[in-house]
């Protein structure tokens, strides 16, 4: 049998000879130093353990670094990295207020000379504060329905005329029996009008204010179907909001005040010589444009076309149902578009570049196709010379202060065109395009940009124009004459064209930064 020892110090008092046979109690001594040694033996294998994990992960981070440095770098040193930052900006934007730019963003204000900033601004200001007030509405503030109303109003869709009376419909009471019913009517932009019944109060017919008080529900609500409303004001396109009371209980819905627009038909006729006229602009050379003519001429025998020309040497293009329009030197790239859209008289226009020629694939067919199966569609865009010519666009309205800020994403594009899948929403295509001529026309083209531009037009027709673009090289492609002809499809400017561009950006699209992605 096997007896452990402990050391124990003496306590107050104990003597040796209490201890018994061991008053010093060496056995315990012994079995302590015993365990001393044990425990520093094991701090060695652990120090050892330790060393050696420490040296492996050495070895592991020196292998991985040579199979892909980059890699390790990217993930160890700089996780951040500038295109996932922009990836992140344009998927989620920022809440409503201030917007932002990664950090390769151009930021307009940075660009424009000190000694024209603060003039600039101050009119700035002054510009966008008209703007919002010609494109606010009261519609665009948000209602919130509460729950359990007893009130019956409706909530969209209820238009009128501007200084029309109109009847508010599904205007109405449910409420519980009681001895008295009390409603009322208040509106800001507009005037209440109802005939009087028996057993009805009405106060206020003919004002912007409306109370009814009757005994009984059901003559209440007959008179409630009955009221109308009338704009105090014309205007073509305006909203107002009307409050709806009943005791405790308050609604508030939406009147559109709108002027109904003319309609603009276009006769398509019986062909596509009468569906479609193509545009064009002589950039510099006649050469070019005359290989463009011929080989249009080679598919389409009698399609109309346009021919702007602003060259101080003039030529004349001749041909069947060739019409060429000279205009004063240098006015420009968008001045000329300009030009050539509004001697469109079919239904649609292709626009296409001087140094373009149509081939077997080039089938103007295709693209009125899919525009008449898909009217909301305003812009069609195809394939030059089998690269993609579309982008999309992320526009944040940012504070009245500072501005807005667009992001562009090259190559990307939105959901598929309902029944042909090859072709997707976008909100911007290059020079080789079908435009629908009066919804083209009713964006238009800047004449302050007089050198390159394509996306600038998109983007002042960011909200209003619908752009798809078509990726089929069976029908919807056209070729480039020559590679020393080819220049970007997008039109993007060089180093000597930006100067303007930022004020354009800064000051009329009221933009703080752009990034291209």
């Amino acid at each position: 049998m096997s007896t452990d020892y402990v050391y124990t110090l003496p306590e107050d008092g104990e003597t040796g000879s209490d201890r018994g046979d061991d008053p010093y109690n060496f056995k315990g001594l012994l079995a302590y130093n015993q365990l001393s040694r044990m425990m520093l033996c094991f701090r060695s294998k652990v120090k050892v353990l330790s060393l050696l994990c420490v040296v492996l992960l050495i070895v592991l981070c020196y292998l991985e670094f040579i199979e892909n440095p980059k890699t390790l770098l990217e993930k160890k040193f700089y996780p951040k990295k500038q295109e996932k930052k922009r990836e992140l900006l344009y998927t989620q934007p920022p809440p409503d207020g201030a917007c932002s730019c990664s950090d390769g963003a151009t930021m307009f204000k940075h660009l424009i000379p000190d000694k024209e900033l603060e003039d600039l601004s101050k009119l700035r200001a002054q510009e966008f504060k008209t703007y919002k007030i010609r494109t606010a509405s009261l519609l665009s503030t948000p209602l919130h329905a509460l729950p359990n109303s007893p009130l019956q109003f409706p909530i969209q869709g209820y238009v009128v005329r501007p200084l029309t009376r109109t009847v508010i419909p599904d205007l109405g009471l449910q409420a519980e029996d009681q001895s008295s019913y009390e409603v009322s009517l208040k509106s800001s932009k507009g005037l209440f009008f109802t005939d009087s019944k028996e057993g009805v109060t009405v106060t206020g017919s003919g004002e912007s204010n409306l109370m009814m008080k009757s005994s009984s529900l059901v003559q209440l609500n007959e008179l409630l179907s009955q009221v109308k409303y009338e704009s105090k004001a014309y205007h073509v396109n305006d909203g107002d909001l009307v409050s709806f009371k009943f005791e405790t209980h308050e609604a508030v819905f939406p009147v559109i005040i709108k002027q109904p627009e003319m309609p603009f038909l276009r006769d398509l006729g019986k062909d596509i010589n009468s569906h479609v006229t193509v545009a064009t602009k002589i950039k510099m050379e006649y050469s070019p444009v005359r290989t463009l003519v011929d080989s249009i001429r080679k598919f389409y025998p009698k399609i109309p076309i346009v021919i702007v020309d602003e060259n101080t040497e003039r030529e004349e293009i001749k041909g069947v149902n060739i019409e060429q329009y000279f205009m004063p030197p240098k006015k420009g790239w968008f001045a000329g578009r300009s030009l050539a859209v509004t001697q469109v008289n079919t239904k649609y226009f292709l626009w296409v570049d001087d140094n373009f020629q149509f081939s077997e694939s080039t089938k103007i067919e295709k693209f009125v196709e899919i525009m008449e199966a898909n009217p909301e569609l305003d812009v069609l865009g195809g394939v030059i010379r089998g690269k993609k010519c579309y982008f999309t666009l992320l526009y944040e309205e940012g504070d009245d202060v500072d501005g807005g800020c667009l992001h562009m994403k090259f190559d990307s594009k939105f959901n598929t065109v309902p029944h042909y899948p090859q072709c997707s929403l976008v909100s911007g295509v290059a020079n080789f395009f079908l435009g629908r001529a009066d919804a083209v026309m009713a964006v238009g083209f800047d004449p302050n940009l007089n050198q390159t531009a394509n996306p600038e037009f998109f983007i002042d027709g960011l909200g209003s124009l619908m752009v798809a673009s078509c990726d089929d090289p069976s029908s919807m492609i056209i070729e480039l004459q020559d590679e020393d002809l080819q220049e970007n499809s997008f039109d993007l400017p060089d180093a000597e064209q930006t100067d303007y561009r930022h004020h354009i950006y800064y000051f009329k699209n009221h933009l703080k930064c752009a990034e291209y992605l």
